[in-house]
């Protein structure tokens, strides 16, 4: 509990997903996080709500979203959030060669409605769409999927799970609610770290942990130094360690 004291840790958590430079390599990976994730959170008893997810027709995804619901799902998806580094023999590679991949994550709380984030109906672009293509396994195709653009920030959010364009759109906004509130709260602590002149890494947007799975095995977290030998069972959701290194690590400053 100690660890998990700040506002809306005891939140759900959402959780997005976006494929980096690197092409199929990269649509790869970000699918293969996507997995983990579930799996971590189905094995700590989480509910998981896919809500939207691009996937390409020749492999991976592009960018998933993802609701996951139960007590601290915030305060311990947090540890999550930034870019993430796949190192590996290619299966996209006829020559076999080493490629290194990159996907970002992102975590935002889930706010109640009453939050009083404002959103102003002329700063938003709605766009409507069919959801389809490969790995229909996530999602459910249906031709009320509503895409949201936050024009001041470049925020896109997306839904496609629900039955109707108006409760995908609903969704949606939950969605970006969350994730405006997230980026106001990381702008907030960027200016103080340039004020105290905190030396420590932003871990927003920056790689904080690697996957090698070749020329041998291991998972670092390059914020705490957490390590661990055994990369299919991390990759088949074994992440607490990671976790729980991370918040240590948070709360000691």
């Amino acid at each position: 509990m100690l660890l998990l004291s700040e506002e809306y840790d005891r939140s759900n958590a959402i959780l997005s997903i976006h494929a980096g430079s690197g092409g199929l390599d990269s649509q790869d990976w970000a699918e293969m996080l996507l997995r983990m994730y579930l799996r971590w959170a189905e094995r700590d008893g989480y509910k998981t709500t896919i809500l939207e997810a691009s996937s390409d027709e020749e492999a991976g995804i592009k960018s998933a979203t993802v609701l996951v619901e139960g007590e601290y799902a915030y305060g311990y998806m947090k540890a999550e959030k930034g870019v993430h580094r796949l190192v590996r023999i290619s299966p996209f590679d006829s020559a076999h060669r080493r490629h290194t991949s990159f996907s970002s994550v992102g975590v935002a709380p889930e706010l109640s409605d009453d939050a009083e984030i404002e959103i102003r109906p002329e700063d938003l672009r709605v766009d409507t769409f069919r959801a389809s293509g490969a790995g229909g396994q996530y999602v459910n195709r249906t031709d009320s999927a509503v895409r949201i653009t936050h024009i001041p920030t470049g925020i896109v959010v997306g839904c496609q799970n629900e039955r109707s364009q108006h409760m995908n759109r609903q969704v949606a906004m939950h969605v970006l609610k969350s994730r405006l509130y997230e980026k106001a709260m990381q702008e907030r602590s960027d200016e103080l770290e340039k004020v105290v002149g905190d030396k420590k890494e932003s871990t927003w947007g920056s790689q904080i942990r690697s996957y090698v799975l070749h020329p041998y095995t291991l998972v670092k977290d390059h914020r705490t130094g957490t390590e661990k030998g055994n990369i299919q069972a991390v990759l088949d959701g074994d992440i607490d360690d990671f976790v729980m290194g991370y918040l240590r690590w948070r709360k000691n400053g």
